[in-house]
């Protein structure tokens, strides 16, 4: 009986910060691969969002051979969860490597953005925005199918 309820008040946070349809999202600001500042506001219609190299590597075989701005053309962001990546490997060779991207990657180096919107390890999670407010959300465990979807999200 105590094992349920300790799983009871284990699962209840997960709840709260589950966000629901018709939610607007707080903002926030993240700095770039440049160390450039990014703030979510009512423009952007599309948030990618991944949790791990797994899920950057997805986002990377989908945007191959994409122009520079492709995805800023999309009103998209893309942001990437770096907390559990090494520090000295992320400044050495991870987001110098980075720089060389045609698309902005937003740095989670805390886990303090991505891990308000839940989702699967291994995948790119999509948020779509319309005035700051979620619309629709979808996973993508496809690099083709994210990268259809990016192209059905012509400006």
């Amino acid at each position: 009986m105590k094992f349920r309820w300790l799983l009871l008040f284990a699962v209840v946070p997960l709840w709260a910060h589950a966000l629901e349809i018709g939610e607007r999202l707080a903002p926030w600001t993240l700095l770039d691969q440049h160390d450039q500042p990014f703030t979510l506001d009512d423009r952007t219609t599309t948030l990618l969002v991944a949790r791990d190299m797994d899920g950057a590597k997805l986002l990377k075989q989908a945007m191959a051979d994409q122009p520079k701005g492709y995805l800023e053309a999309r009103h998209a962001v893309f942001v990437a969860d770096i907390q559990r990546m090494p520090a000295l490997i992320a400044k050495m060779f991870a987001v110098p490597a980075m720089r060389d991207y045609s698309y902005r990657v937003l740095l989670d180096r805390e886990s303090r953005v991505a891990s308000r919107y839940p989702g699967a390890e291994g995948a790119v999670l999509w948020l779509q925005l319309k005035d700051g407010r979620l619309l629709a959300r979808h996973e993508y465990t496809q690099a083709a199918e994210l990268r259809e979807a990016l192209e059905q999200a012509r400006p």
